[in-house]
């Protein structure tokens, strides 16, 4: 598609003088026009939702710039501390953003947040978890089964967990709660050096409970 452009007596602006044509002049060129294109710049990646600020989410003037050998390098103006981080190919990353003013170090921030990560990955996986663990016994449990939740019940504790104690009433062992109490008193007593009573016996129903926990 040509570019058209109209005469109306204005020839000095194309270098050039029309005699004894009084109506307008239309000149036509042809051919492609060359347009620069706009310049596109270049995005930038989202602000950090976690982790340090690094390089251009930095927002303080000045910061205290510790190199990649450990060495202090004073108080610098960001930009000049981030250009100093990517002459050795790397990043100027917030490490003490409480600091007045905040020190920064030369790092890789990909390799920074990976070692990051796995080492809460890896707090995660030996973080235990305590759990509410039950034990169920009758009012006028024998010896042996008794010798044998009690196992159990240290074996839980020692864990690190909690462990609620449940005696179960049938018929007329109702009217004797005071069996009840008596065994809790026992039991408590029993792991006195490594528990302690977390919730004292209450009734619920028909059910009695206990709840220890470790010391």
């Amino acid at each position: 598609m040509g570019w058209r452009f109209r005469y109306d007596g204005l020839a000095a602006l194309f270098g050039f003088a029309l005699k004894g044509r009084e109506e307008p002049f239309v000149v036509t060129v042809t051919g492609e026009a060359a347009i620069r294109p706009p310049m596109m710049r270049r995005p930038l990646a989202p602000p950090p939702k976690s982790g340090p600020r690094y390089n251009e989410f930095i927002t303080v003037p000045k910061v205290r710039v510790i190199d990649d050998e450990g060495e202090n390098l004073g108080v610098m103006f960001t930009q000049e501390a981030i250009e100093q981080a990517a002459d050795v190919g790397l990043d100027l990353v917030e490490v003490s953003p409480n600091a007045d003013p905040p020190v920064c170090k030369f790092l890789d921030i990909g390799k920074f947040k990976y070692e990051a990560q796995k080492k809460a990955n890896i707090a995660r996986k030996t973080q235990k978890t305590q759990e509410l663990k039950e034990i169920k016994m009758r009012p006028n449990i024998d010896d042996h089964d008794y010798d044998t939740k009690m196992k159990k019940v240290h074996d839980f504790i020692g864990d690190g967990d909690k462990v609620k104690i449940t005696l179960r009433f049938r018929g007329r062992e109702l009217s004797h709660q005071q069996l009840g109490m008596n065994l809790l008193q026992r039991v408590a007593e029993n792991v006195a050096e490594i528990a302690k009573v977390e919730a004292y016996p209450r009734m619920e129903g028909r059910q009695m409970l206990m709840v220890l926990s470790p010391k």
